[in-house]
């Protein structure tokens, strides 16, 4: 544990344009299944069902089920509210948010045969949503933030006044510039040792708060045949479009204020923008060993992203009579924001499914409903980063890095399994529908870290003459963690963080 904890505390400041954490890996893969209002309502369970415009994202076999064509549009609406504990402390924060989500065309056909047909689909889809604002603080007599970064220096050997103003521009360069961390008096340049001026034995108040906003959305071509009506094959082609920001400020003052200590506060604020377009494969079948049950497997390739970073960061300090205040930022030590391209890899999904369907004919209007379920396992360590001569980042520092950071992703992260079922009752023209989602623990609890996600389902659809509307609402509940710094040698926390969320979708469609 300890040389994990090493390997994440060196992120950042091996190389001057880079600030990867393996959290930055699970972002992009962490994610719940979304898709049109009826497949939401029935929990996301999509890989055994088809007949809907959400296989091209789950098992591009369901659209062998088409015969004619269809176009979707679905909007959706969030409220949510994230409840961050911190130190015995709890905060609470509010998001609201309207997104586009799975939209497109299908086109089915039909060559005749009574047990044969193929459609090809266009769509998009909204794969993550990251608008979020998390807000906790707490008391603190047990460590300072400034601690990470004398370990930094620590860690890299540093006793050079020059190499800890100038080297580290993320962080550590910023808060020696500012007086956050210091000489210790009597060393000379070139054999300094350096010191916190926060005073952690009478407390701190700590104070963190991280804003994100942005998204995944994935355009796709897919495919599906039906040969006899018994086996369905197909497959899409993924293009991901991703967006992120994130702004977070963390603050620490003197609980005591006593304005004689050299300390009153300071504030640590980063920048981050990560764009980026990726490009994967999904492919899968589904088999029909009797006439009511319909079995399906998918596999979802890896995404493979290409990534441009965009970073800033500045500290203001407030050391009262010894220092006064001062601030510093990135751009003051290399002149512009700090830019990084490189290339990042998502892990592997195996998809297994199984569907009942009640009265399984081809006349769909004469089904009476179903049942259905998918397992899902994400082996979450198979995420990594790497750059190629392209990126323009391809020197030994920049490999010795990455090799560091993918090193650590996969100590910090496991495989994990995902289930997700519901069920659908038919009434001539009104369906009903409930599910249920659950999203396993990608984490392997190095320092207490649990994740996992609930999602409860219900809604309801009308079909009738080649015009059909779906209603949903999906109540998440997600438990994670947010860790606002690391230490390898004094004690730091979690803030345990809490979100719930109520999502409405309406999908409206209509027959081609």
């Amino acid at each position: 544990m300890k040389k994990l904890l090493l390997l994440i505390l060196s992120f950042g400041v091996i190389h001057q344009m880079m600030a990867q954490e393996p959290e930055d890996a699970l972002r992009l893969s962490w994610n719940v299944q979304s898709g049109t209002a009826r497949i939401q309502a029935v929990g996301g369970a999509m890989g055994s069902l088809g007949g809907d415009i959400t296989a091209t994202f789950v098992n591009p076999a369901g659209l062998g089920f088409y015969r004619t064509g269809d176009f979707v549009f679905t909007p959706n609406y969030t409220f949510g509210k994230t409840g961050a504990t911190y130190l015995n402390s709890k905060v609470n924060s509010t998001t609201n948010k309207f997104a586009i989500g799975t939209t497109g065309f299908v086109w089915g056909s039909n060559d005749g045969r009574k047990n044969r047909s193929a459609a090809i689909s266009l769509a998009i889809n909204q794969v993550a949503d990251f608008k979020n604002r998390i807000e906790y603080g707490g008391v603190n007599n047990q460590s300072s933030y400034s601690q990470r970064f004398l370990e930094e220096l620590q860690n890299n050997n540093i006793k050079d006044g020059n190499a800890a103003s100038d080297d580290f521009p993320y962080g550590t360069s910023l808060a020696f510039r500012t007086y956050w961390i210091d000489t210790v008096g009597g060393g000379t340049n070139g054999n300094f040792q350096f010191q916190s001026r926060a005073p952690i034995a009478t407390g701190l108040i700590q104070q963190n708060t991280v804003v994100t906003r942005g998204g995944i959305t994935e355009f796709a071509l897919g495919f599906g045949t039906n040969i006899n009506d018994k086996l369905l094959l197909g497959g899409s082609i993924g293009v991901p479009v991703m967006r992120f920001e994130r702004e977070t400020e963390f603050a620490e003052a003197d609980a005591t204020e006593n304005q004689n200590n050299n300390f009153e506060d300071a504030i640590y604020r980063q920048g981050l923008t990560s764009t980026g377009v990726g490009f994967n494969l999904k492919g899968g079948l589904i088999y029909k060993p009797q006439e009511y049950w319909r079995l399906g497997f998918a596999f979802h390739s890896p995404t493979i992203y290409s990534i441009t970073d965009k970073n800033t960061a500045e500290i203001t300090t407030n050391t009262e009579i010894y220092q006064g205040k001062y601030a510093s930022t990135l751009e003051d030590i290399t002149g512009a924001p700090a830019e990084f391209k490189y290339m990042h890899i998502t892990p592997l999904k195996l998809i297994g499914s199984a569907s009942y369907v009640l009265r399984e004919i081809q006349d769909v209007s004469k089904q009476k409903g179903f049942l259905t379920a998918d397992v899902e396992y994400v082996f979450y360590p198979m995420s990594s980063y790497f750059t190629t001569d392209e990126n323009g980042y391809n020197d030994p520092a920049t490999k010795d890095y990455l090799r560091s950071l993918n090193g650590a992703i996969s100590n910090a992260y496991k495989g994990a399994f995902n289930f997700r079922a519901g069920g659908e009752l038919k009434f001539t023209t009104l369906m009903v529908r409930v599910g249920v989602a659950y999203y396993g623990n990608p984490y392997k609890n190095i320092h207490d870290e649990e994740g996992s996600r609930l999602n409860l389902s219900g809604g309801l659809g009308y079909r009738n003459k080649g015009f059909f509307i779906d209603a949903t609402y999906v109540h998440a509940m997600t438990k994670d963690v947010n860790i606002a710094y690391r230490l390898q040698n004094s004690p730091y926390y979690n803030a345990d963080i809490r979100n719930t969320a109520g999502k409405v979708l309406l999908t409206v469609g209509f027959k081609i």
